[in-house]
């Protein structure tokens, strides 16, 4: 059991939480939540990329009643102040490969004995680190990891017909910058439907660097380096996961400027 990182203490009966985007961690977040705090729960189903503002009434109800709020990967567009409000995140400058998940951090918030944690929170915590790579890193079987990104998949509302298109677009994807560079086209942004399929684990054939370009959103995974090289190109966008070895980073918009900006600047 990867036993939960200490975090500065709250009183627990004053926290209320807001969710951000939907996925299996933060699933697992809102199960854990109606387990220890039922009525300390706002959920509006959103998706990724969320913000505090869609709760702006709520939460200005919450200091009303002497409530401390914990936005769960929210992004703070109303400019709250930490100390006024607590901020349960693992994207950005909270990413990284030794830092608390967004579960661990609300698990520490909770004050729950390490007994609580389960061999499931291992799996959805190392899914939402560093993904597949992460899961097979602590030890997972293969049945253990299907599962999970099944489950992940499932959260994030992945239709049918989406799941279908990026199984067909993963069986012949292109290869640029002498193979260094996988690139996929997908009529989606639900780019799971790709990743998971490609990655050895599930029995795809691996990738170096990944870049699917969607037609509203361009989505990279590999290189810490080339992660953090992104961000800096391309500022705006959203980035995560396993750094500083490996990652995600994505932004809206077309994608082909990035395409370009890879091509020529792979080491």
């Amino acid at each position: 059991m990867q036993a939960p990182i200490e975090m500065t203490a709250f009183a627990r009966d004053r926290l209320m939480f807001f969710l951000g985007g939907s996925d299996l961690e933060m699933q697992t977040i809102r199960a854990l939540l109606l387990e220890i705090v039922p009525d300390r729960i706002q959920d509006k189903g959103l998706g990724w990329g969320a913000r505090a503002s869609a709760y702006r009434e709520e939460i200005g109800q919450a200091f009303a009643a002497g409530r401390t709020p914990v936005l769960v990967e929210l992004e703070d567009d109303l400019g709250l102040a930490l100390g006024v409000v607590v901020v349960a995140d693992h994207h950005g400058e909270r990413a990284g490969a030794d830092r608390p998940t967004s579960l661990h951090q609300v698990f520490v918030l909770l004050a729950l004995p390490p007994g609580r944690w389960t061999r499931w929170f291992d799996l959805v915590a190392a899914n939402d680190r560093g993904h597949i790579a992460e899961m097979v890193a602590m030890g997972a079987s293969a049945e253990e990891i299907s599962r999970v990104r099944a489950a992940d998949r499932a959260a994030q509302g992945i239709t049918p017909d989406e799941d279908q298109a990026g199984e067909h677009v993963a069986r012949d994807p292109e290869t640029v910058a002498s193979g260094r560079l996988t690139l996929v086209r997908l009529p989606h942004a639900r780019t799971a439907t790709v990743t998971d399929r490609l990655d050895p684990a599930l029995g795809g054939t691996g990738f170096q660097n990944l870049l699917v370009l969607s037609p509203a959103e361009a989505n990279f995974y590999g290189s810490g380096e080339l992660v953090m090289a992104l961000d800096a190109r391309f500022p705006g966008g959203w980035y995560g996961g396993a750094l500083p070895e490996r990652g995600f980073w994505g932004r809206s918009g077309d994608g082909d400027e990035v395409l370009l900006s890879l091509s020529n600047g792979l080491p």
